[in-house]
């Protein structure tokens, strides 16, 4: 059995689940409203302020489904009570972040800015000229666009510039040494 296939899922107050019959999940909570479609072959009950994942047989594929689906559940609870949060730091002379309107517009060594729109759900803030912060209910949605930001300039192992997650450890390599 699924050590986190088997694991509850405690519904917060102020979160509403409800299950359609061909295991459509939505998710509602003072943050906002998450849907998803899950395999018709695992069963989704909910049983007070418990969610619970269960599936029918021992088949490989429906095995590795069965955690999957517990775990993207949780995360939808947690995303429309707490929401997610990802946080980016830039490093290097001259790197900055800056708001325009609903666009991030990044400075960071190239010969154009390079603009960022956030799909509808999304918020980027830019706290301080060199940290930038993804919000969203969406966990999926605010790593992707975190990785995407992320990868306009990643962090290079030299000098250490780049743009990184906030505590991210680069590893630093040495330079070339003389005769």
């Amino acid at each position: 059995m699924s050590r986190i296939g088997k694991k509850i899922i405690e519904i917060p107050a102020g979160v509403t689940v409800t299950v359609a019959d061909n295991n459509t999940v939505t998710v509602k909570g003072p943050k906002g409203e998450l849907t998803r479609a899950f395999s018709p072959e695992l069963t989704i009950n909910i049983e007070e302020n418990v969610l619970t994942v269960s599936r029918p047989s021992e088949e490989k594929t429906i095995r590795a489904l069965h955690g999957t689906t517990r775990a993207l559940i949780s995360n939808m609870v947690e995303g429309v009570s707490k929401g997610y949060q990802k946080n980016l730091e830039l490093i290097g002379v001259g790197y900055r972040a800056q708001k325009q309107g609903n666009k991030l517009v990044l400075n960071v060594g190239y010969s154009h800015p390079v603009e960022f729109e956030p799909e509808q759900g999304i918020e980027i803030e830019v706290p301080a000229n060199t940290k930038i912060s993804v919000k969203g209910i969406s966990k999926e949605r605010v790593g992707a666009l975190a990785a995407n930001i992320r990868d306009v300039r990643p962090p290079e192992p030299y000098k250490g510039k780049g743009i990184r997650y906030e505590g991210e450890v680069v590893r630093r390599k040495e330079g070339k040494t003389g005769k």
